[in-house]
């Protein structure tokens, strides 16, 4: 959830605005990651605004998204849909053609996969502003990452799944003309953007709720964190290795299928790693606060969790690739080029043998704060709705 700086947000909506019938688009509702906290503002800032979506666990977001209207796809009613919604992915685009935003003014989707093709094309079509977490994943740069040989085998992977993604890129490509406005969370996704469907995107970094992590104090101990799923794109494994290697401890904030993987390095390499599975916002702000310093050895499209670990004064090791060229400067991480082991190794080496100033690291942080991404996001609807 975020802060009292949400809280506020429905309050300091442009008045410009605030006659417009505005209606939400989000891919799905089945949790609370990034996307959906992006959703949790715009829900504040709209709070009559309908939602349409392919499909909603209820119960499973905030009560800010839950307390509206929500229209979802015929995913909603699938057998399995509720947890094995990725399956139907080949659907997508005929489940979005079937639920369409219509009778309003001003559209707004945050869209990883089909949500911005969810927009009604005839008569007076609705300006239509979309905040772009990413072209999708699973059918562009990281389809072996879902999909590949050692995924689903050689020949589904062939002869399926790589037809299917085939097909959901013209689809992807193709609903970029209902789109009048992209903004992406990232230079690195505005690039990707501009890469695979050939238009412009403004940049606005996600809301962090900085002031929740500003909030504890910093006591740095002798251990370092890293605060992430545990798949295998994290590379959750070379901070384990490099951990190990360094005779460095390391707590792990996290769950997820590579796990048990996860587990057996740590054991083979002697490791000193402590598994600590979810934790609450709380004990997050904890463990941030008392890391020696947070690592961060992914490509991420832009990376919250080091903007929250750097809120709490805690300065960050990182792959200098991806979204975290926006968020972090040399004054807050150590930034590092190969993405290997040995790369992480030494740049923890560098890290030791600098400081950094908790103070300046919470000044940063405060750039990416909630009221930032408001400001900034009513000023891209203002200029969208008089724009021709």
């Amino acid at each position: 959830m975020l802060s009292q700086g949400i809280s506020r947000t429905s309050s300091s909506i442009d008045p410009a605005l605030r006659h417009l019938r505005v209606a939400l688009i989000h891919d799905y509702l089945n949790g609370m990651r990034g996307g959906e906290k992006v959703l949790e503002v715009l829900c504040k800032l709209f709070p009559q605004a309908p939602l349409f979506t392919l499909m909603h666990v209820e119960g499973s977001v905030s009560p800010v998204i839950e307390d509206r209207a929500i229209t979802t796809s015929p995913l909603q009613h699938m057998p399995w849909s509720e947890k094995k919604y990725r399956l139907y992915f080949p659907l997508f685009p005929a489940f979005a053609e079937l639920t369409k935003v219509r009778d309003c003014d001003l559209v707004i989707s945050t869209s990883h996969a089909v949500a911005k093709g969810m927009v009604n094309r005839k008569g007076g079509r609705p300006r239509h502003v979309c905040y772009i977490f990413s072209p999708m994943r699973y059918v562009w740069d990281r389809f072996d990452d879902y999909f590949g040989p050692e995924k689903v085998g050689k020949t589904a992977s062939r002869f399926f799944f790589r037809p299917v993604a085939a097909g959901l890129q013209r689809y992807d490509r193709a609903t970029t003309d209902r789109v009048d406005v992209f903004v992406a969370l990232s230079s690195f996704v505005a690039d990707r953007v501009k890469r695979f469907y050939d238009r412009e995107a403004e940049v606005l970094a996600p809301p962090v709720d900085t002031d929740r992590f500003a909030a504890f104090e910093r006591q740095p101990e002798d251990w370092y964190l890293v605060a992430s799923a545990l798949v295998p794109y994290k590379r959750m494994d070379q901070a384990i290795a490099a951990c190990a290697a360094l005779r460095k401890p390391l707590k792990i904030v996290g769950a997820g299928p590579d796990e048990r993987k996860l587990r057996a390095l740590a054991t083979q390499l002697g490791g000193d790693v402590e598994f600590l599975g979810f934790v609450s916002d709380a004990d997050l702000g904890v463990y941030y606060s008392r890391a020696r310093a947070l690592l961060f050895p992914g490509v991420e499209d832009f990376g919250i969790v080091p903007v929250e670990a750097i809120a709490t004064g805690c300065p960050v090791v990182a792959l200098g690739e991806g979204g975290i060229l926006d968020s972090m400067t040399s004054k807050t991480a150590v930034l590092y080029s190969e993405g290997s082991v040995d790369g992480l190794k030494r740049a923890i080496g560098e890290f030791e043998g600098r400081s950094f100033d908790p103070a300046k690291l919470r000044s940063h942080a405060q750039k990416f704060s909630v009221d930032a991404f408001v400001r900034g996001f009513q000023d891209v609807l203002a200029r969208a709705m008089q724009s021709p």
